[in-house]
């Protein structure tokens, strides 16, 4: 069993090497051509994101796709993610995290502009969409979204649920303590519990709950680190250049002693900003198909807002309250490493942290439901749903009590297979986004773009 955890780790980290790492970079820098640099239009994405104003038909507002997206994209990956890119390379992975959230905007517009234009209406009114129909009813191959789909249902089992609900765990039994497996039983009934009374409602359900959650958790974790911010303000301007400086240099040191390369910086950086904002993965795409718009670039503007919140503001500052904590080059690992940066606001920063692991990997588990959901019902069709629904809640209270290093690799490999078959999508129909954007603008101007 040990070599086989060994052979799957070390597959999962060949497959978030390099080859996908610039396959997914490179699409997004392709797409920001392709569309015009669409953001420079973030502003106005942001401004009609917050509008709840009802347009065109679907099964949830614009706003409420958003932050059900939202709800599965910010996760573990914006706080220790962002201190294992630093750990492992330095401060200037901060740099590069921050510059796929630039450049994803682009490829999370083009996801949703295509899951919109090629989303289907079901026997009883809801709409569904997502890669596997845009690969079906926009490239014809079927069989490449029948892969999309099998892999998504993989993924979202691991690493959208089991995985989530055994990092609430272990964080909050190492913050209270107590017997472990009683402790585990009761925190994973209570969390099964919710699950349950929020997704068996389908959709709309979720998309309400979380049209709440997702601010309020955010906000209150944006809020911990600028009092953390403030605490550090005299070492901001030296963290901030450190950040760029060894983006390019790979000079810093990690560990006191030990250089590393600029390979390994930009590698860290991408492939944690990549894992974190999920741009290029197709998952975000599956939700924005059910939101309530008439005109597929509206929609995905709104979408295009959740890469910028999620890496641009959100893994940005956690990046520098993990530099500016200055433990960086202590040579701790990214859990101690992020308790330690959080920890230097005495009382107030551990409960920080802890309050945003848990709310974040919660949210997370609730927005996965959907995108897993989705999946299965186009594989086995509408009759899945409700079993799978029970399967989820099964899934949460399972990986509250099992420890799930294996999942998670096993998890992170079906993620990554889920990249391709929608990047081939977002390659072979760039035209298609590329139309759509200039009717946009179009539309927007009252003249030729």
């Amino acid at each position: 069993m040990e070599i086989f955890a060994k052979a799957v780790s070390d597959f999962a980290s060949f497959v978030w090497g390099w080859p996908l790492i610039i396959l997914l970079f490179g699409t997004h820098l392709f797409l920001t051509v392709r569309t015009g640099f669409i953001q420079r239009h973030l502003g106005h994405a942001i401004r009609i994101s917050f509008s709840r104003k009802q347009e065109g038909e679907g099964d949830i507002s614009q706003f409420g796709a958003l932050m059900t997206a939202l709800a599965a994209t910010i996760g573990t990956g914006n706080i220790i993610g962002v201190a294992s890119a630093v750990a492992a390379g330095g401060p200037g992975a901060v740099f590069w995290m921050w510059m796929t959230g630039v450049f994803g905007i682009a490829t999370k517009y083009a996801e949703a502009v295509l899951a919109v234009k090629y989303r289907i209406h079901k026997p009883d009114g809801s709409l569904a969409g997502g890669p596997m129909y845009v690969l079906e009813r926009g490239l014809g191959q079927k069989w490449l979204g029948i892969l999309f789909a099998i892999f998504t249902c993989i993924a979202a089992f691991g690493i959208g649920c089991m995985t989530q609900a055994n990092s609430v765990v272990e964080n909050l039994h190492g913050a209270m303590g107590g017997h472990e497996t009683t402790f585990r039983w009761i925190v994973g009934l209570i969390m099964a519990g919710l699950t349950a009374a929020v997704i068996l409602g389908g959709v709309k359900s979720i998309a309400r709950v979380c049209s709440y959650l997702v601010p309020i958790m955010a906000l209150l974790y944006l809020a911990g680190c600028v009092l953390i911010l403030i605490k550090n303000h005299a070492e901001i301007p030296a963290s901030l250049s450190l950040i760029v400086t060894s983006a390019f240099s790979g000079k810093a040191a990690v560990g006191g002693l030990v250089g590393v390369g600029m390979r390994e910086v930009v590698q860290q950086g991408i492939a944690r900003g990549l894992f974190s904002n999920e741009s290029g993965l197709g998952s975000a795409p599956i939700v924005a198909a059910a939101a309530r718009t008439k005109n597929p670039v509206h929609q995905a503007l709104v979408s295009a807002t959740g890469t910028f919140w999620d890496t641009v503001v959100i893994c940005l500052i956690t990046g520098l309250v993990v530099v500016s904590s200055g433990h960086w080059h202590e040579g701790l690992d990214k859990v101690h490493l992020t308790q330690a940066a959080f920890a230097d606001l005495h009382f107030i920063g551990p409960w920080i942290l802890l309050i945003g692991l848990v709310t974040f990997v919660f949210s997370t588990i609730l927005g996965w439901s959907y995108y897993g959901e989705k999946a299965a019902e186009y594989l086995f069709g509408e009759r899945i749903v409700l079993p799978y629904r029970l399967l989820w809640v099964g899934a949460v209270l399972a990986g509250s009590l099992l420890k799930a290093s294996l999942v998670w690799d096993l998890s992170d490999i079906a993620n990554a297979f889920m990249a391709v078959p929608n990047l081939i999508a977002l390659l072979g129909l760039s035209g298609v986004v590329a139309a759509e954007t200039k009717k946009f603008r179009k539309e927007l101007t009252g003249r030729d773009p």
